[in-house]
């Protein structure tokens, strides 16, 4: 039978996860309905952004990275990361939730976890009348 599988979705988002549980360790790669990928490549960024009053803080984890070996770069509007180890490679564009000033950002590395804080762009104009 040739019919979409109404689980499909559900099982890859299951893999996905497994996948991310055990990664680095080559014994463990879940795959379902999927051809197989070759292993080392570049891998997936897991990341979180955070929101405040005044600022914009993302945290990526990026783990077998030295820190002389991210590059992040950003225009205010969009944080590119790239970043390699000995056994992945990571390549993000991530598009920040409002504009940021890019020369405010202070990063942090430590375990295998980046953390990038920006200060927030007032997106306001005043006028006078």
């Amino acid at each position: 039978m040739n019919r979409d599988d109404p689980f499909d979705e559900f099982f890859d988002e299951i893999e996905r996860m497994m996948n991310d549980m055990f990664r680095g360790n080559a014994e463990f790669h879940f795959e379902h309905n999927a051809a197989p990928q070759p292993t080392g490549g570049g891998a997936e960024v897991h990341l979180d952004i955070h929101e405040t009053g005044d600022s914009v803080r993302v945290i990526a984890d990026i783990p077998g990275v030295e820190k002389e070996h991210i590059d992040l770069q950003c225009d205010g509007q969009t944080l590119m990361l790239e970043a390699s180890g000995a056994e992945r490679t990571y390549s993000e564009r991530i598009s920040l939730p409002t504009r940021v000033d890019e020369h405010s950002a202070q990063a942090t590395y430590n375990n295998g976890i980046l953390e990038v804080t920006f200060d927030r762009v007032d997106s306001s104009t005043s006028i006078d009348i």
